[in-house]
């Protein structure tokens, strides 16, 4: 993360701030902070510490990461691959793209939930916008919705980029299409070169079960791979369509212009509510 401990931006959270927009709780943010997977706090006045929008999106990652299955030492050594420099945007980019393997149940949240884990107020057409991106789906209730945990966080981000409401539902039409022919390509391929000839070879019961239970393990693998290619590729296309100004220039740009778009105070959380339920099993009881 290119800024451990410091305040990113405009974006101050204290810990229970930081905890109610991840939607965890604050015994979860300090037991990573404990096992090292999240950069202390820069401690503002008073010795209160605050945190940044890079804290946020390395802890939205983490989270997903532990979704996935994914130990803690197994999520130590994925964080200790990223990339120094990565910017508060390239982690929500590489979270909503190791997501969208994960087949996460969507939370159904209240307006006052919705917004408080925004981190903003959020009007009509902000709503509108994050619809069209899939971070949430209306229900019958107008005034509850069904939220993507994984896609929340960088809709939200999204949300004061001019951009054309018609281009983001186009956009994700785009990444629908081209996510669900990838998959299918590579369940084809996996299928016909390895799970049809290890079927064929008649191999005992226990190492079926086997080599079952290490196919799960391939996701994470491929997660990897697609995020990689995916930044590359975006570069070359950038690179291209502007070759005047180089695309990491370009992408240094956009990240400081949605670092920019963060509102400048965040909403108190309400302390009766603690969003994000138990620290999950891998927190040990006596945890801080």
């Amino acid at each position: 993360m290119g800024e451990h401990g410091a305040v990113a931006g405009g974006v101050r959270l204290t810990v229970d701030e930081l905890a109610a927009r991840a939607g965890v709780t604050v015994r979860t943010v300090r037991f990573y902070g404990t096992k090292g997977l999240l950069p202390p706090p820069e401690l503002g006045p008073r010795r209160v510490g605050l945190y940044g929008a890079a804290h946020l999106d390395r802890l939205e990652l983490i989270e997903e990461l532990q979704r996935q299955g994914l130990t803690l030492a197994a999520i130590e050594r994925y964080l200790a691959r990223l990339p120094e420099d990565s910017t508060p945007l390239d982690l929500a980019i590489h979270r909503a793209l190791v997501a969208s393997w994960t087949p996460e149940s969507p939370e159904e949240l209240g307006r006052a939930q919705l917004e408080r884990r925004a981190g903003r107020g959020l009007s009509e057409e902000q709503v509108e916008r994050l619809a069209a991106m899939g971070a949430l789906e209306r229900t019958d209730d107008p005034e509850v919705f069904r939220v993507d945990p994984g896609l929340l966080p960088l809709g939200v981000r999204i949300l004061d980029v001019p951009i054309p409401l018609e281009t983001l539902l186009a956009a994700r039409a785009v990444v629908v299409e081209h996510s669900r022919a990838t998959a299918r390509e590579l369940q084809r391929l996996f299928r016909e070169t390895v799970w049809k000839p290890y079927r064929e070879s008649e191999p005992a019961p226990a190492e079926l079960a086997r080599m079952k239970a290490l196919t799960d393990h391939i996701q994470p693998m491929v997660a990897q791979a697609l995020v990689t290619a995916f930044q590359r590729s975006l570069r070359e296309e950038l690179g291209e369509e502007l070759s005047a100004e180089p695309a990491e220039d370009l992408s240094t740009e956009l990240s400081e212009q949605l670092s920019a778009a963060e509102p400048a105070t965040e909403p108190a959380p309400e302390p009766a509510e603690e969003p994000g339920g138990a620290v999950r099993e891998t927190a040990p009881p006596g945890a801080p």
